[in-house]
């Protein structure tokens, strides 16, 4: 597998794949950015910064998450959700047909290991609230701000 960070807007993505797919995207702070990006790896990271300077809604990059069946449907669920759209936990385990299966879609969700091109940023309380974000809630809001073209971003941040 070759590896390369990304800077973004967010912070640097590490980013994990081959020519078969991605397999890994996560967002932090210290990680330093990558001189030379792998080949194998070089369209996402030009989908990438184009979804960044809003010029991309959908990825077309094969992913290879690695997780139980359940986390996959889940996965698949996700990315599924149109782009500048949400659903809340509850509609999406109602949309996989377990209703009952909240905090499990809740926790597969929390498990994604492809950050953005698998959107679990997408997925919100039922009260329309930012819950959960393994990136922090800062990123999700940046994401669905981003996506609904109507951010503000303050130079000031919230406290």
């Amino acid at each position: 597998m070759d590896r390369a960070c990304l800077n973004t807007p967010l912070g640097t993505a590490s980013i994990t794949g081959s020519e078969a797919g991605i397999s890994q995207l996560t967002i932090g702070d210290t990680i330093p950015h990558s001189e030379r990006i792998p080949s194998s790896l070089v369209q996402i990271c030009r989908q990438l910064n184009a979804y960044f300077q809003g010029g991309l809604k959908d990825f077309d990059i094969p992913l290879l998450p690695e997780g139980t069946a359940f986390q996959k449907q889940v996965w698949k669920a996700l990315a599924e959700i149109p782009f500048g759209n949400t659903l809340s936990y509850a509609e999406l385990a109602a949309q996989l047909g377990n209703p009952g299966a909240v905090r499990a879609v809740a926790s597969a969700n929390a498990q994604n290991p492809i950050w953005i091109l698998i959107p679990c940023h997408r997925v919100i309380g039922s009260d329309g609230s930012l819950t959960g974000y393994a990136g922090g809630l800062h990123r999700k809001k940046w994401l669905l701000d981003h996506e609904s073209g109507s951010c503000q971003y303050s130079l000031f941040p919230e406290k």
